[in-house]
């Protein structure tokens, strides 16, 4: 399969190209900039996109069978996720090429019956952390309400952080995935292996997904 991974030099997005090189994909690594061209590993094919260029992404799209965007906006900008996440929706629409959102958890529901999402309960969220939830919601109700594009919204667990590759986690749909002790986890290596996993078996057109521990 050809691959284009948008943010390919991100946390997630970086494991996203080396799971997916792992499995025999051909891998387009799109970057922001020059610079970022020697983070990238060997075996990928570099490419600069403007995310804010919807022109310059359906450049970077065609002739690929999948995109996956892991964008992020940096600290104190994290309202840009949704104008960047409209841009590759719209290249995606235009060229009729499946695209897997990295988003977050914000618009998961809270176990055991809780009325409240992650964003809308009071107690679970850090103050630092709002921002960047309440952005992410706005960034699922952008795709949520997008019917021309074929996209799939990919959440993680409340806790997303480098660890080892298990190869093993639970997946569900729309509520906040927890273990036996109640936390909610997974290393960034295992959400990359879910995201390919999707890009493999397409479980999840215009739906959504998390995945945890």
């Amino acid at each position: 399969m050809k691959l284009i991974v948008f943010g390919a030099t991100g946390d997630v997005g970086s494991r996203v190209v080396t799971e997916a090189l792992a499995r025999g994909h051909h891998v387009t690594a799109a970057v922001r900039n020059q610079a970022a061209l020697a983070r990238l590993p060997e075996g990928v094919r570099p490419v600069i996109a403007d995310a804010t260029d919807p022109a310059t992404l359906v450049a970077a799209m065609e002739s690929q069978d999948l995109a996956i965007s892991a964008l992020r906006s940096p600290p104190g900008r994290e309202g840009e996720i949704v104008a960047l996440t409209r841009s590759i929706l719209s290249a995606a629409s235009r060229t009729g090429l499946r695209v897997i959102i990295v988003g977050g958890a914000a618009r998961l529901h809270l176990p055991n019956g809780s009325p409240h999402t992650v964003l809308s309960d009071p107690d679970f969220l850090p103050d630092n952390i709002v921002p960047t939830a309440r952005a992410s919601m706005a960034q699922w109700e952008l795709c949520a309400s997008e019917t021309s594009a074929n996209w799939t919204y990919a959440s993680p667990p409340a806790l997303l952080q480098p660890g080892p590759r298990l190869g093993a986690f639970r997946t569900g749909t729309d509520t906040l995935l927890v273990d036996e002790l109640g936390n909610s986890k997974i290393s960034m290596e295992d959400f990359a292996v879910a995201l390919v996993d999707e890009a493999q078996s397409a479980n999840f057109q215009r739906a959504a997904f998390t995945v945890g521990y």
